[in-house]
């Protein structure tokens, strides 16, 4: 069935505003001297799979840099828990709040397991050391990502696609309530995407917050229980996939002419983008 706006795409929200833990107030982030997003204001639903997604360089990953307190805004502050994350302490936020970035390097000669193991270092202290807690946390989030069989190779040696799992399950034995992906399903193929997110999908039925940018818009449509469409640094659109992507808003957002109809496994919104006009044809 094709799907058809109820309202036009120019509504910034399309449910109440949102509360959470996790908000970003009338925050200007950039590098250097540009500028990427102004005065934007956005607030992560609690307990939601809250995918951002929109064109190239439109300020998505700026935005998740921004809330994992890796890029401190210009003006304006990320709030975690009603005050600004950067007054948190290093190990205190990431007790709360864990990042998959979209890309990290290695340290040469480390092993699968000792890489995993590193998302346990919130919660060491000077009397706090390693425990089975921590042991278990590790094994479990090995299980989860499917690389238990790689513990002892060294990470460098891996396919880009380990690598990422590896660094999933790093994120995951982190063991954060918040945790923030950037690109997660990069360098996987289409079996291994649909495993990632499906896992992700459990842990946010088992009640944790999450917040992913995503590139493919049905992935998106399908996972988020609540969307954010960014163009040019500012939110366009946000709320539950059902209620705001339409045909109108995938092209003002992308620029692509497209039909939304219902997916047929999920009934989730699905994207077609038209075909273009073979030689022949009338």
């Amino acid at each position: 069935m094709t799907r058809h706006a109820d309202h036009p795409a120019t509504a910034e929200t399309h449910s109440a505003a949102p509360t959470g833990r996790l908000a970003a107030e009338a925050v200007t982030l950039g590098y250097d001297r540009r500028i990427i997003s102004t005065d934007l204001t956005v607030t992560i639903p609690e307990n939601s799979f809250t995918v951002i997604v929109g064109p190239n360089a439109c300020g998505k990953s700026t935005l998740l840099r921004a809330l994992s307190r890796l890029l401190r805004p210009t003006a304006g502050q990320v709030l975690l828990d009603g005050k600004a994350i950067s007054s948190y302490k290093a190990k205190e936020a990431a007790r709360i709040v864990g990042l998959l970035p979209q890309s990290s390097i290695a340290p040469d000669g480390i092993t699968v397991v000792d890489l995993v193991a590193r998302g346990r270092y919130p919660h060491q202290g000077l009397i706090r050391q390693w425990s089975a807690a921590d042991e278990a946390a590790v094994e479990a989030a090995m299980a989860a990502t499917g690389i238990a069989d790689l513990r002892e190779r060294h990470v460098d040696e891996l396919s880009g696609g380990q690598r990422q799992r590896v660094w999933a399950a790093m994120a995951l034995a982190q063991e954060t309530p918040i945790l923030l992906l950037d690109e997660p399903t990069t360098f996987l193929d289409i079996a291994h995407q649909i495993d990632l997110l499906d896992l992700f999908a459990d842990l946010h039925e088992a009640g944790n917050t999450l917040i992913a940018v995503l590139h493919d818009l049905n992935h998106a449509a399908r996972y988020a229980t609540h969307l954010i469409a960014m163009k040019d640094g500012q939110v366009v659109a946000q709320g539950p996939p059902d209620e705001i992507v339409t045909a109108e808003l995938v092209h003002r957002v992308f620029g692509l002419d497209c039909l939304v109809i219902d997916d047929p496994a999920t009934g989730t919104p699905m994207i077609v983008p038209r075909a273009r006009r073979r030689p022949g044809d009338g």
